[in-house]
């Protein structure tokens, strides 16, 4: 039985969005999964972007690394893969159907995002017998594997799930407590904000993972020099920046346009035309609903068929664990306390991992509420999920 990981750690170093713990968590991962798990340092793969000495988690490394992780995986083989940085979302395509509404994505540190759909393509190479565990310390991070099923959780309204009515009820009330005091300027102030804020203890300060949709076409328009840039062109852009490099989900998009122009009276149209001007004729067609929902809804339907179809509710062999620092609809926190960086969620799966003798197993389950239990008491808003077959939840963290 091969055991093999992958660990993302993104910092965004001299970025105004800069985050101080995502590699300290990498770091702690690592030497847990070799002392406790019993990983060998060679089936380790670090990608971190603090050190240029590493593999810089660039979209297209974090791509190659993933399927470097699973192509000679095989059955009774471990895979695991932590990611710590900035998540983001978007809204889903024109008649594209999501369990969470949006498309949660993982920021790598050029800004070539990874999708929900490219997780669950990901998914759905691992072979039968073969798990794959992904903890998502970043914001928006409850169903990154899309369609995957929510066990516990509060970002889709399947049901039948593990939590416990008392639980969740408690949680609720818990979040809305907190709420109130943070709006009122009483207690701590671990709320859902991109911002520095100093909470608690004078010398603990809290950023969220968050990359809002705003900030993130701020800056793919620093780094590309385009300032037309709106919401609608964010999936264009991203090709016209990244070509090849980027989503197989952008690019297919892409090349749905692309086919649809190339026929008819959009064709001679746009032969003839300089440059700038087919840009232009081009972005007007991306603009026009009428003119994109028929190719859309044609998208759609090979995209289902891609990737497995409508919800699966645990019902087909999914080999995906999730693991999330919290709810699609939420951010995770980033810590510095007593001169200490980390994950509030990946910190929070460390004390549990500790508070447990090495030769008892920890199912998935059972990480989470802990986790949850913890976040809780610490005051953080964040509520972490579990997202997987009905199989696996039960089974032990990682192995």
């Amino acid at each position: 039985m091969a055991k093999r990981a992958l660990l993302i750690g993104i910092n965004y170093p001299g970025s105004t969005d800069e985050l101080q713990g995502c590699v300290n968590d990498v770091r702690r991962m690592h030497k847990c999964l070799v002392d406790r798990f019993g990983f060998a340092e060679e089936d380790i793969t670090v990608l971190i972007d603090t050190d240029k000495s590493y593999t810089q988690p660039t979209g297209k490394n974090i791509r190659q690394a993933l399927s470097e992780l699973i192509k000679p995986a095989k059955s009774g083989d471990v895979l695991f893969v932590h990611y710590s940085g900035h998540g983001t979302r978007v809204p889903p395509e024109t008649e594209e159907e999501d369990d969470t509404g949006f498309d949660e994505c993982i920021v790598p540190s050029d800004l070539n995002p990874i999708p929900d759909d490219d997780f669950r393509d990901l998914v759905e190479q691992v072979p039968e017998g073969c798990q794959i565990t992904i903890v998502s310390d970043s914001c928006h991070s409850g169903g990154l594997i899309d369609e995957a099923k929510e066990q516990i959780g509060e970002s889709t309204n399947r049901e039948n799930k593990v939590s416990s009515f008392e639980f969740e009820i408690g949680n609720c009330l818990h979040s809305v407590f907190v709420k109130l005091l943070a709006f009122c300027g009483i207690g701590s102030s671990h709320v859902e904000t991109r911002d520095i804020v100093e909470v608690g203890e004078s010398d603990e300060v809290v950023k969220a993972r968050f990359l809002p949709l705003e900030r993130f076409i701020t800056l793919l328009k620093q780094q590309t020099g385009q300032d037309n840039i709106e919401i609608g062109k964010i999936r264009p852009t991203l090709f016209d920046v990244f070509g090849e490099d980027s989503s197989p989900k952008i690019k297919k998009f892409t090349k749905v346009i692309l086919t649809k122009l190339m026929k008819g009276n959009d064709q001679s149209t746009l032969l003839g035309r300089t440059e700038e001007s087919a840009r232009g004729y081009i972005e007007e067609k991306l603009n026009d609903e009428h003119y994109m929902k028929p190719a859309m809804q044609a998208q759609v339907k090979s995209d289902r068929e891609i990737y497995g179809g409508g919800s699966s509710n645990g019902l087909f062999p999914d080999r995906g664990i999730l693991l999330s620092g919290c709810q699609t609809d939420e951010t995770s926190a980033d810590v510095k306390k007593s001169g200490e960086t980390f994950g509030a969620c990946s910190n929070a799966i460390q004390m549990v991992l500790s508070e447990t003798d090495h030769k008892d197993k920890i199912t998935n389950k059972e990480v989470i509420l802990r986790v949850r239990e913890i976040l809780k008491k610490q005051r953080f808003i964040q509520r972490p999920g579990l997202y997987c077959n009905d199989r696996f939840v039960n089974a032990p963290f990682i192995c």
